[in-house]
C-alpha cells in the first residue's frame, strides 16, 4: 500500500471546556477524494486548518509528504491588496505551474479575471477562490464549502472537474447530491474522534445510524454490568478482603465509564407555528414583467400559488430568481401586469443574506424582539431558554452576542426565529447554506409536512428533489432571455422533462430536415406525427408491474429489518437486507424516470 501523503494522528485541541477535538485522525493516499462530515461545530473546519498547517493542535502528530504541495479553500477568502481576480488567482501558482490553468478556470467559472476581488459577490468571490486553488493542481487539496453561493451549472461543472482532477481531496460540503458525485471515502468527525468509511457519502448516513445503535447497545450492556456488581457488593459471600477491595475498584471504573459517555449531539426539534389557513388561491400573477435596462429579467409570466403548494425556483446566478421571487411575494413591483396575493397571510421570509440579523444582538433579544425572557410559540408561553435547547443552542448562550456564533448557528437561529411565528406562507431564500446535515433533514421535513404554502429558491438539488411539488426554471438555462417554465415535480423530474423535450425536437428536426429534403427544401409542412416502437410500448405497459414487484420486494425487506432484535441476533442478515434494499430502490428510481419518460413521450406523439 502506498504511504499516506497527508496524515494526522491523535489530534487534541480545546478552547476551555470540552475538548474540540480529543484524538481525530485524517489520513489521505494520492487519489483519495475523502468528505469530511459532522455536526455544526463539531471541528471540520478545524481539522481541515490543521491539516493546511493554519492551526496547530495541541497534541498529536501532523504528516505532510515531502514535496508534496497544497491548497486549502477557506469559506472566507481573503484577497488581500490584488487589484483583478486574474492576479489574484494567478498568485496561487508555483513555479512550473501552467498559467493557462488560470485563464481555463476563470472562464469556465464565469469571470474575466479583470474583476475587482473587493466588488465581487459572495458567489464570484467563491468562484475566483476555486480558481486559485485549482489552477496549480496540487497534491492536496482542501475544500471547505466549496458549493456555498455557487449556482447549479457551475456546481455539476466542479463535481466534473473533481472527479477527473489528480489531487487528493478533502471535503467538506452540505450539499449531499455533490459529495454523493465526488467522494469516495467519508470521515465523520463526532464527539471529538474521528472514525473513517472506506465508502463515498452515498453509504454515510445508514453506516452512521448503525454505529451510533451498536453504541447504544454496549452503553446499555455496561449499565446491566452495574447492576450485577452493585448487587454483589450488597449481597454477594464475602470473600477475601484483597478480591473485594479489587471488585471495588473495578466498579468505580465502571460507573466512571458510564457516567463520562457523552451521547450524540441531539437532534432540532421543531415545527411551524401554524396560522390561520390563508385563502385557497395564495398567489396570482397575470403576465408579469421586470427589466433593469437592455437586460430582460422576467419577460410576460403568469402562474398561480395554491394554497399547500411548494414551488422551488432555480437557475444560474444572475438568472432573476430573486427578482421573480419578490415580484410575487409584493415585495417588488413589476414592470407590466397584476400581482393578486390572497386572504389572511402571514408571511415568513429567510433571506440568503441573512439581512434580518443584527451581530450585535444576543440569541434571547433576537428571539424574543427583546420582549423580556419568553415567547409565544404556536400559542404557547415559552421561556427563551427552553425554547433554544430545541435547536441545540444551551442555555448560557442566551446572552451571547449573535456576532459570536459561527454560520452554521446563525442559520440554526434565524429558523428558530422564523418558525416560532404564526405563518401560512414560507419564503425561503437559499435555506440550506451552512445547514450540517441533521439540521438540513429536520428542514426538509417541516417542509415537506406544512400545511401551509412554501416559495423557495435553493441551489441544493437533494433539497429540491424531496422537498417541492414543482420547480419554476429559466427556459434557456444557458443563457437566461426571462422567460420561466414550470415544471411539475423536482429538481430530478425537471431534467427527465427537459431530456424528453429536447429529444422529442431532435426527432421533429431530424422529420422536418428529411421532408425538406425530400421536397427539394420547399416543404414546410409539419413531419407527420411518429408513434412508440414495439420496445417501448411493451416497457410503458410492464414498467409499473415491474415497480411494483420490487416495492413489495422492498416492503418485505423494510419489515424484517423493523424487527428490534434483528441487528443483535444476526447482524450479517441485517447487513444484507441493507444492500438489498439499496440496490432496489435504485432500481424502482430508475424505472421510474424511464417510465415517465415515456409516457411524456406517448403524449407528445399522440398530441
Amino acid at each position: 500500500m502506498a504511504p499516506p501523503i497527508l496524515k494526522l494522528d491523535d489530534i487534541f485541541l480545546s478552547f476551555g471546556g470540552t475538548p474540540l477535538l480529543a484524538g481525530a485522525n485524517l489520513q489521505l493516499e494520492a487519489g483519495d477524494r475523502v468528505c469530511l462530515v459532522g455536526r455544526n461545530g463539531s471541528g471540520k473546519s478545524t481539522l481541515l486548518k490543521i491539516a493546511a498547517g493554519l492551526v496547530e493542535p495541541q497534541t498529536g502528530e501532523v504528516f505532510r509528504h515531502p514535496g508534496s504541495t497544497l491548497r486549502y479553500l477557506e469559506q472566507a477568502p481573503d484577497f488581500g491588496s490584488y487589484t483583478t481576480v486574474q492576479a489574484y488567482a494567478e498568485a496561487g501558482l508555483g513555479p512550473g505551474d501552467d498559467p493557462y490553468r488560470v485563464a481555463y478556470l476563470l472562464s469556465h467559472l464565469g469571470l474575466t479575471g479583470e474583476e475587482n476581488p473587493n466588488d465581487l459577490s459572495g458567489g464570484e468571490a467563491r468562484r475566483a477562490a476555486l480558481a486559485r486553488v485549482m489552477a496549480p493542481e496540487p497534491d492536496i487539496l482542501l475544500l471547505d464549502e466549496p458549493t456555498n453561493h455557487l449556482d447549479l451549472p457551475t456546481i455539476e461543472w466542479l463535481e466534473g472537474e473533481l472527479q477527473k482532477t489528480r489531487s487528493a481531496l478533502v471535503l467538506i460540503s452540505h450539499d449531499r447530491r455533490f459529495l454523493e458525485k465526488v467522494s469516495t471515502a467519508t470521515v465523520w468527525l463526532d464527539r471529538g474522534l474521528s472514525r473513517r468509511l472506506s465508502q463515498g457519502f452515498s453509504h454515510f448516513e445508514a453506516w452512521r445510524d448503525k454505529v451510533l445503535e451498536e453504541e447504544e447497545l454496549e452503553q446499555h450492556k455496561l449499565g446491566k454490568s452495574i447492576e450485577r456488581e452493585e448487587h454483589w457488593l450488597r449481597y454477594g459471600v464475602t470473600a477475601r478482603r484483597k478480591r473485594n477491595m479489587r471488585r471495588l475498584g473495578a466498579l468505580q471504573d465502571l460507573r466512571s465509564q458510564y457516567r463520562g459517555h457523552k451521547g450524540p449531539q441531539g437532534s432540532v426539534q421543531a415545527t411551524v407555528s401554524d396560522a390561520q389557513e390563508s385563502g385557497k388561491l395564495v398567489i396570482e400573477a397575470e403576465k408579469i414583467t421586470k427589466a433593469y435596462g437592455d437586460r430582460t429579467i422576467v419577460a410576460p409570466y403568469s402562474m398561480r400559488v395554491h394554497r399547500g403548494d411548494c414551488i422551488g425556483l432555480v437557475g444560474p446566478n444572475g438568472a432573476g430568481k430573486t427578482t421573480l421571487l419578490k415580484m410575487l411575494t409584493g415585495q417588488l413591483a413589476p414592470d407590466s401586469g397584476i400581482v393578486k396575493l390572497g386572504t389572511n397571510l402571514e408571511i415568513a421570509t429567510l433571506d440568503q443574506k441573512r439581512e434580518d440579523l443584527n451581530l450585535n444582538d444576543t440569541l434571547a433579544h433576537y428571539l424574543t424582539d427583546g420582549r423580556g425572557d419568553s415567547l409565544l410559540v404556536n400559542g404557547e408561553q415559552r421561556h427563551v431558554t427552553g425554547y433554544m435547547k430545541e435547536f441545540l443552542f444551551q442555555p448560557e448562550q442566551a446572552r451571547t452576542p449573535i456576532k459570536n456564533l459561527s454560520g452554521g448557528e446563525r442559520a440554526r437561529l434565524i429558523l428558530a426565529r422564523i418558525l416560532s411565528r404564526p405563518t401560512n406562507l414560507l419564503i425561503l431564500d437559499e435555506p440550506t447554506n451552512d445547514l450540517d446535515i441533521e439540521t438540513l433533514d429536520l428542514l426538509q421535513e417541516i417542509v415537506a409536512g406544512f400545511s401551509g404554502t412554501v416559495i423557495l429558491v435553493s441551489h441544493d438539488r437533494d433539497f429540491l428533489d424531496r422537498t417541492v411539488t414543482s420547480t419554476i426554471a429559466p427556459a434557456v438555462p444557458e443563457a437566461p432571455d426571462g422567460r420561466w417554465i414550470e415544471y411539475a415535480g423536482g429538481y430530478s423530474d425537471m431534467m427527465t422533462q427537459r431530456k424528453g423535450a429536447q429529444d422529442e425536437k431532435k426527432r421533429a428536426d431530424k422529420a422536418e430536415k428529411a421532408k425538406s429534403n425530400e421536397t427539394g427544401g420547399s416543404a414546410t409542412l409539419r413531419p407527420a406525427k411518429g408513434k412508440l416502437s414495439f420496445k417501448q410500448k411493451f416497457a410503458l405497459e410492464n414498467l409499473p408491474k415491474e415497480m411494483e414487484k420490487a416495492q413489495a420486494e422492498i416492503t418485505r425487506r423494510e419489515t424484517e429489518m423493523a424487527s428490534p432484535t434483528l441487528f443483535s441476533k444476526n447482524p450479517a442478515r441485517f447487513s444484507t437486507l441493507a444492500a438489498e434494499l439499496e440496490t432496489l430502490r435504485k432500481t424502482v428510481a430508475t424505472m421510474e424516470e424511464e417510465w415517465m419518460e415515456l409516457e411524456m413521450l406517448r403524449e407528445e406523439l399522440e398530441g
